[in-house]
């Protein structure tokens, strides 16, 4: 045994552990601790600007590859607070981080100290795990602890709150004899298994609706495996997105009231059996439970046992990781391929692909202003297959995910469930430090590219290239959208007015913040583009310009002010504002042309 800090012991269990990409902001009370990261020198730190910023670098850099867990670092008092909304969209996402904090002395919790808060009550309801350590010694049980919580059952996030006394202490420890706890997870029992694949193959047009959970446990291939030896179709949740290639015939698309496909819908609509994987059923993906319900019998496998009947009742409710289930099931259908037993979905599946073909929303618009259908159907065309997408809310992201094409796991990174605005940058900053080989693709409108702006500043620094596309309208479209029901549409201080620009008309012409210059001088670059004719040359220059100097580029598009995107309160009665694809022309990028 060896005596040292408990900052030093904390700081071995990480490297120990695979976790060493840091993203934070020093302050006093959490200076022990990056004093043990310099003195160690395994654990890279990227300095963000805000501690918000950090925490969604983290995440993104969590979400970005399997087994990635990050880390986001800060001190006491408000660095804690600013954490919270961090922690709220990996927990809400089931997303695996690790966040740090410095805090007053042991003695001075009680008295109000400068920057003493009590962030372990403040952290708990968003966290697996929120401790403040009172006791050096329980230092390394305690980020054991963290590590086993964060990969076991549903993954999540955890707060370690480090008071700078306790950092400070010296306690005996040996880094060679430290393991990692087991991870503990459910597994489907073959009985349980047979039960759902019987229910299953019982059906006339079943379904398998894939979600977050299958990526979570890096089991896309597995899911793949399954549906084709069944050949039963898929309908991934926004979480899911990726778990099949678009481009798969067993693809049937995504469902519900904004981020999903025509086609996803009407295939959903006709099923009478559907087995949920990994997912939540989230209501932006059911809609009204009656109407996603009628008709169908359900089967729920999920990793965590009371989330199960948490929405609605189904058939039959399994606790398992998503892998353990996908293996087992595999095996059981490969069995029964082998015997004959299992019925001929073919004609199923080519009327689910008949859709598919059929049931477009147009893209191909020349209007100036630019209509946004248009900017998705160029970034299909400009970027490939490997491109990582990266977004999280507003009539940006819905019609993203809308338009968009995605061909494997962890390709689609959004913060499905909380939604916070500002999230997109830093994500995006997390996810090129993980794959750095990669080509990263954010989408934002305007409002959630500015909540966070400073963090381009961290790209730039760090060198982490990737593109941000800002679809600008000036407005908070998607709340002016949804105010429509309340006849103030556009009324409810939601434009953006540029009244300070130099050269305002040739600028900005009045749409808001001129995002070219506060990216240049955060010292990145930028391209502004008006006309969709130019939107394939913006692109390229904008991929020319990545590479040749290693920062994030920005790639605004200015839009027509007021656009409805498609979206309703119904699967069955989803809202489609603008005019549908009638020809091939009207929707060049779809996955399988329209035929005439």
């Amino acid at each position: 045994m060896s005596k040292m800090r408990t900052v030093d012991a904390a700081v071995a269990i990480l490297e120990k552990e695979g976790a060493i990409e840091a993203f934070g902001l020093p302050g006093a009370a959490i200076n022990p601790f990056y004093s043990a990261m310099r003195a160690h020198g395994g654990i890279r730190h990227t300095l963000a600007r805000h501690v918000e910023g950090a925490s969604h670098m983290a995440d993104g850099f969590s979400r970005a590859k399997d087994g990635n867990i990050g880390i986001c670092i800060g001190t006491s008092g408000p660095a804690g607070t600013d954490m919270v909304t961090g922690l709220y969209a990996a927990w809400a996402d089931s997303i695996p981080m690790l966040c740090i904090t410095g805090q007053a002395p042991v003695a001075k919790l009680h008295k109000e100290d400068f920057q003493a808060v009590d962030i372990e009550s403040i952290a708990k309801p968003v966290t697996k795990m929120a401790m403040t350590i009172l006791e050096p010694g329980q230092v390394p049980g305690a980020f054991q602890k963290a590590f086993q919580l964060m990969r076991s059952g549903r993954p999540g996030p955890v707060l370690l709150d480090l008071p700078i006394d306790v950092q400070m202490t010296e306690i005996e420890f040996d880094i060679d004899t430290y393991e990692p706890l087991p991870v503990e997870k459910p597994k489907a029992s073959r009985k349980q298994l047979e039960k759902a694949l019987d229910m299953l193959l019982a059906a006339k047009h079943p379904l398998i609706v894939a979600g977050g959970g299958i990526i979570n446990a890096g089991a896309s291939a597995q899911l793949v495996e399954l549906a084709e030896t069944l050949n039963v179709p898929v309908i991934p949740t926004l979480m899911g997105w990726g778990t099949i290639p678009d481009d798969h015939q067993l693809m049937a698309g995504m469902v519900g009231l904004q981020t999903s496909h025509r086609y996803g819908n009407e295939n959903y609509l006709q099923s009478d059996f559907v087995i949920g994987i990994g997912n939540r059923w989230a209501n932006r993906h059911t809609g009204g439970l009656d109407t996603y319900t009628a008709g169908r019998k359900f089967v729920h496998i999920d990793i965590e046992p009371t989330q199960i009947g948490r929405v609605f009742s189904p058939d039959l409710g399994i606790a398992s990781d998503a892998g353990a289930a996908l293996a087992g099931l595999v095996e059981l259908a490969k069995e029964r391929k082998t015997a004959g037993s299992l019925p001929d979905y073919s004609a199923w599946v080519a009327e689910c692909q008949e859709r598919k073909a059929s049931l477009h929303r147009k893209t191909h618009f020349e209007n100036i202003p630019i209509k946004p259908q248009r900017v998705y159907e160029e970034m299909n065309k400009s970027f490939g297959r490997d491109t990582t997408y990266v977004s999280t809310i507003g009539l940006s992201q819905i019609a993203g995910a809308q338009m968009l094409h995605v061909f494997g796991p962890r390709k689609w990174i959004n913060a499905g469930q909380a939604g916070p605005l500002g999230w997109t940058a830093p994500a995006a900053l997390g996810v090129a430090r993980s794959n750095p080989d990669q080509t990263v693709v954010a989408l934002s409108g305007d409002y959630d590219f500015q909540f966070m702006i400073e963090e381009l500043a961290v790209g730039a620094q760090f060198n982490l290239p990737y593109i941000h596309v800002v679809v600008n309208n000036s407005y908070l479209g998607l709340i002016r959208q949804s105010q429509r029901g309340f006849n103030m549409e556009q009324n409810v201080s939601l434009a953006f007015e540029n009244i300070n620009s130099s050269h305002l008309s040739e600028d900005t012409r009045g749409y808001g913040v001129d995002h070219l210059k506060v990216a240049e001088g955060l010292g990145c670059k930028a391209v502004r583009v008006e006309d969709p004719s130019d939107l394939a040359a913006a692109f390229d220059k904008a991929k020319a310009l990545m590479v040749e100097f290693r920062v994030p580029v920005v790639v605004e598009v200015i839009l027509e002010k007021v656009t409805n995107i498609s979206m309703g309160v119904e699967i069955n009665a989803v809202n489609e504002f603008e005019e549908q694809a009638e020809s091939a022309a009207d929707a060049p990028t779809a996955i399988l042309a329209l035929q005439a």
